[in-house]
């Protein structure tokens, strides 16, 4: 479960409500088996003192979504979390709009990525589904890419079923390269069956539909619905 949006609803006023640590207490409540958050460098939404209460509050898995900033990586070492999620940042995007680039940050994730792991984290690259960056993936030691889903969500009709093609590909590719395969961006509960159902596939990443959808049901219903959508148990 990413929770960023709650901070984003929360910073609009620069206040203390919605909690985003309270969410993912609450998440975790309802059967989310992990909590996400992106301490960006412009911190729009969450902030240095959500990663630490987090860290205190999360007692499933938390994942840190982080650039390759030095700033940024000095706190994910510090943090505790049990897993980091290196991706790209444009400062004008509303949203990530693409996975990093590994094959060209090849020289900063030889840099990054052993200092993740030497502190007890987990690494995953959030790619593209294209197998040049699986590649390059693989040559950077990560133990899991994050599959970016957000062409498969935009696509519709065939093109739609293009995009999940060449999702199962890079599942499959993944595999062969000993990667472990995580997938998120822009799933909701329409389209998050087909993603879940991919070969290899052992997380989701999810955040601004369970969100959205909880300002109707509840953070709990919204959760349990989305666990239903992809039939987890």
């Amino acid at each position: 479960m990413n929770i960023d949006h709650v901070a984003t609803v929360r910073q609009a006023r620069r206040g203390e409500s919605p909690d985003p640590v309270a969410w993912a207490v609450a998440a975790e409540r309802a059967g989310a088996q992990g909590i996400t958050c992106h301490l960006r460098v412009d911190r729009r939404h969450i902030q240095d003192e959500d990663v630490r209460r987090l860290r205190e509050a999360v007692t499933t898995l938390l994942n840190l979504e982080m650039a390759l900033e030095p700033g940024i990586v000095e706190i994910a070492l510090a943090s505790g979390a049990d897993q980091f999620c290196i991706v790209p940042e444009n400062r004008k995007e509303i949203t990530t709009e693409g996975g990093l680039n590994a094959v060209a940050e090849a020289d900063r994730l030889a840099l990054v990525v052993p200092r993740l792991r030497q502190v007890g984290g987990q690494v995953s690259l959030f790619v593209d589904p294209d197998l040049e960056q699986l590649d390059a993936a693989s040559r950077a030691e990560a133990e899991y890419v994050e599959l970016h889903t957000g062409s498969y969500s935009n696509a519709r009709g065939a093109e739609r079923e293009r995009e999940l093609g060449r999702l199962a590909r890079a599942c499959e590719r993944a595999h062969e390269l000993g990667l472990r395969v995580n997938a998120g961006h822009g799933l909701d509960y329409d389209n998050v069956d087909a993603i879940a159902a991919l070969p290899h596939v052992e997380e989701l990443n999810i955040g601004h539909s369970i969100v959205s959808r909880s300002l109707t049901v509840g953070v709990e219903g919204a959760i349990r619905e989305m666990i239903a959508a992809f039939g987890s148990p």
